[in-house]
């Protein structure tokens, strides 16, 4: 376990973000054509990957919400069934929703990661050249352009890479950078960037943090100090594999599980497209809601925290000037963690699309190697929570509270998007 521990911390710099498996190109069939819904969301999961490197932001979220809703919207324009997101243009009739989904996604990948051009080409002729030729397939691709076109409009001007300033002056339970990188706050556009779905970046933001006076605030230390710590820490080894499993790449690790999850259960095409739609759009929402509460309290990590307990007045906290987490802090404040409210939209999106609270995931960790069974979306989530705890990364408030907004906002994205229609069936 101490091998793997070391072998963590040098990989779990990677917060949000992984590389994948290369797709399936046997799973493509034309009696499965939800696979190329599949196969694109793990090439959208590499291209980003291959872009953002090991960068610890929420980043991943938002480029795989852009490419899922334009796929859905490819898909169920053709196939029918669910409301489009925000558009109006049906398909024609008898066009491939294959080649839409395919045109689709690679025509947003392509807009996004130019640098990627040769991948994307080669894998969309593969796509197209495992349909069908003739008319049905050419007006999919048309109609997969005019789906990518609409979200790459629809994303103009939103405040990607927009100059959100930092300002907050060190203070006691203000965040700073963090050993050992002490690298600066990382994307604080994405606190400001136009979510997918919800109204605002603050629709759901939290209550905050609490006093730093409060017993609360002082439990939440004394945990952190036994739990989190790299070493000498009352963790057993089940709970350092769990800090480890969920130590990485979270965006990556639910495109595998859903993947998985829509194939084993024979999703057809125009189901697979809504349930991607669904978990990503609500993920990169997170993503934004968790930017926005961080930039705006500031709250500073447990290994300031802990370090700095003597200049919190705090007579229940103690300094440790030499505690280190078990995992690198990522370099952005404390609360909310950005893995429980992303794990909480997923989950939360996953059980209104299925309709029941079984998930059903197998879901991968590149970190420990090893895959988990999740029943339950209650499951799950308590993992996350306890990961980002037992890590040394967050308190338990940070991660309690970023549950609570995840689950919300999911719940308030379902009841406003990707809806069935009532009457309608789906051919997918």
């Amino acid at each position: 376990m101490r091998a793997v521990a070391c072998a963590a911390v040098a990989l779990a710099v990677v917060t949000l973000t992984a590389a994948t498996a290369p797709p399936d190109a046997g799973a493509r069939s034309a009696a499965d054509p939800a696979a190329v819904v599949r196969e694109w969301n793990a090439i959208a999961t590499d291209t980003v990957t291959a872009a953002l490197g090991p960068r610890p932001s929420g980043q991943a979220a938002v480029w795989q919400g852009f490419v899922s809703v334009a796929v859905y919207n490819a898909v169920v324009g053709i196939e029918g069934g669910y409301t489009l997101y925000k558009w109006r243009e049906r398909g024609p009739a008898g066009a491939s929703s294959a080649a839409a989904a395919a045109t689709a996604a690679h025509d947003v990948l392509l807009t996004y990661f130019p640098a990627s051009r040769e991948r994307l080409d080669t894998a969309y002729a593969d796509s197209l050249a495992a349909l069908p030729a003739g008319p049905a397939r050419d007006r999919g691709v048309r109609y997969g352009k005019r789906a990518a076109a609409r979200v790459v409009g629809l994303r103009e001007g939103d405040g990607r890479f927009a100059d959100v300033p930092f300002t907050a002056s060190p203070a006691p339970g203000v965040w700073r950078p963090t050993p050992p990188a002490f690298q600066p706050f990382i994307d604080t556009w994405l606190a400001r960037l136009r979510p997918l779905l919800l109204t605002s970046p603050r629709q759901f933001r939290p209550g905050g943090p609490p006093a730093l006076s409060s017993a609360a605030y002082a439990a939440d230390i004394r945990e952190l100090k036994v739990m989190g710590a790299r070493t000498g820490s009352g963790r057993t080894a089940r709970q350092t594999e769990t800090a480890l499993f969920f130590g990485g790449n979270l965006v990556a690790q639910v495109q595998t599980a859903v993947r998985d999850h829509a194939a084993r259960h024979r999703l057809g095409i125009a189901r697979t497209a809504r349930l991607f739609a669904a978990v990503n759009a609500s993920a990169a929402d997170a993503v934004v809601t968790a930017w926005d509460a961080k930039l705006h309290y500031a709250f500073w990590r447990p290994v300031t925290a802990i370090r700095l307990a003597g200049t919190d007045g705090n007579p229940a906290t103690t300094p440790d000037p030499a505690w280190e987490p078990l995992l690198p802090t990522p370099p952005h404040p404390d609360y909310i963690a950005g893995h429980t409210t992303v794990a909480a939209a997923v989950t939360r999106a996953l059980t209104g699309v299925l309709g029941t609270s079984r998930i059903d995931l197998d879901v991968p960790s590149e970190i420990t190697g090893t895959t988990r069974y999740y029943r339950t979306a209650d499951d799950f989530n308590q993992d996350v929570v306890d990961a980002r705890v037992w890590a040394g990364v967050h308190s338990r408030t940070a991660d309690i509270d970023g549950r609570r907004a995840g689950t919300r906002l999911a719940a308030w994205a379902l009841d406003h998007y990707f809806r069935p229609v009532a009457g309608h069936g789906t051919r997918g």
